[in-house]
């Protein structure tokens, strides 16, 4: 019989890399993890791992238990979490990490608003605002049950190991600038803007450490330009507040935009750039009872926020 226990650190070590860090994040000493290993590869009876050079990689075998790894660790998971609600007499908890036009436009409907009663299967929700990549690190860390990530089509990204995804939706990203310099560039409101048209313009760009200035580096780097930022802000209410003070342009995905504004001319692209919004779980979690109650509200929420 495989234990348990075994297959958590083989996992572990497929997300490390390393016995080292598999040591390190587990709270143990290399040698112990070798052993583990080493005991975990005879209750199987094949090899799960070989040595190149001098580092241990995961045989096709070893492969294959991760993934049946996940599944079983996953129902586990599912299984201490309602029993552990039950104990507590109490609803069980899903943690969620989430980027802020997430969190605004879906998240909220996950609570009952102050008239209702929560459904008898909702989950507590407790809700910690990440960008991607820190949410993606940690649901790795098991400090959170869903990361709500977004990946741009210009910007692919790869699902972490061992985690599973359910798309939410998919959303087109527009230049918008005051509808006085859309004037001088001669665009009738909402025509398609080819991104080389504005090789001059002053940009406004979110922050370096976010996907979102990626990005706009990349469309305008495809246009045959470098950008050049006159402000940066991680707020697309702020790059908003200073587009509708003539101050420069910007691509914004759609979910981001603010309410429509004499002020502001949105426009479509030539060359299209799309965001993609998916929650991310670990494999095998999604048929916890309270995440995939989270999961269809999730879904839910994205069809009503995309509908107009």
């Amino acid at each position: 019989m495989l234990d348990v226990r075994r297959l958590r650190l083989l996992v572990e070590f497929a997300v490390q890399g390393t016995v080292t860090a598999t040591a390190d994040a587990l709270h143990l000493t290399g040698p112990a993890v070798s052993q583990q290993l080493a005991a975990l590869e005879k209750e199987a009876g094949v090899q799960l791992l070989v040595k190149r050079g001098r580092r241990l990689e995961l045989t096709a075998a070893g492969q294959r238990l991760i993934d049946h790894a996940h599944v079983v660790l996953g129902n586990l998971a599912a299984a201490e979490s309602e029993l552990a609600a039950l104990r507590r007499g109490e609803r069980s908890r899903v943690r969620i990490a989430a980027f802020p036009t997430a969190a605004r436009a879906l998240l909220p409907r996950l609570w009952p608003g102050p008239h209702s009663a929560p459904a008898p299967d909702a989950p507590l929700i407790h809700l910690v605002e990440h960008e991607p990549h820190a949410a993606e690190s940690a649901l790795r860390k098991h400090q959170v049950d869903i990361a709500i990530t977004h990946t741009y089509s210009l910007l692919p990204r790869s699902l972490p190991p061992g985690c599973e995804q359910r798309p939410l939706f998919e959303e087109p990203v527009h230049l918008v600038l005051h509808t006085a310099d859309a004037a001088r560039h001669g665009l009738r409101p909402g025509a398609a803007v080819d991104l080389r048209l504005f090789a001059e313009d002053p940009w406004l760009l979110p922050g370096p450490e976010t996907a979102c200035h990626e990005m706009t580096q990349r469309a305008c780097g495809a246009a045959g330009f470098v950008p050049q930022p006159v402000a940066v802000a991680n707020d697309f209410t702020v790059l908003t507040a200073l587009i509708a003070r003539r101050a420069g342009v910007a691509l914004i995905p759609r979910l981001a935009l603010p309410s429509p504004s004499p002020e502001l001319s949105v426009h479509m692209l030539t060359a299209p750039v799309h965001r993609r919004v998916q929650a991310v779980y670990h494999l095998g979690t999604g048929r916890r009872p309270d995440i995939r109650h989270v999961l269809d509200t999730l879904a839910a929420a994205a069809a009503v926020a995309t509908a107009n």
